[in-house]
């Protein structure tokens, strides 16, 4: 990752690019692994909240995320994010709705075209002894040889 010090000099970390002044920009996303001032930064991949005073460094690698918010502000986001997803869960809700029955109308046609194309053959099944239809027609015709 590129990051631009206070000076507007290129520092390369990790070898990702990044846009100028990315993590800076708004000062709340941070990496592990970077030094950073007092506050409360919150990992919400692993749930992990680590409280610095005065100035530290995060824990981790690179691949870790941590933002900085006070915990008021996490305890107001939360029932937000609890009634969007309210709302939308209906939305949700009919979009499987269409799904299942989708599946139901066309599902007929698709594998019927399915079974059309592949001819009925299934590459993980060798058939050495033969398929039990091609067993039953020859028995049948055994049977009517022995008949006449």
């Amino acid at each position: 990752m590129i990051l631009w010090n206070q000076e507007g000099k290129k520092q390369e970390r990790e070898g990702r690019v990044a846009r100028k002044g990315e993590c800076e920009m708004v000062g709340l996303k941070k990496i592990g692994g970077e030094t950073v001032g007092a506050g409360n930064y919150w990992n919400f991949k692993t749930g992990e909240r680590v409280r610095i005073e005065g100035t530290g460094v995060l824990p981790g690698d690179a691949s870790q995320t941590y933002y900085k918010a006070s915990p008021a502000v996490i305890l107001v986001a939360g029932p937000i994010l609890g009634l969007a997803y309210a709302v939308f869960l209906p939305f949700i809700g009919i979009a499987m709705l269409l799904t299942v029955v989708s599946k139901k109308v066309f599902g007929g046609a698709v594998h019927t075209a399915q079974k059309g194309a592949a001819f009925s053959w299934k590459p993980s099944e060798a058939y050495l002894a033969g398929k039990k239809g091609r067993a039953k027609k020859a028995e049948k015709k055994t049977e009517d040889i022995k008949k006449e």
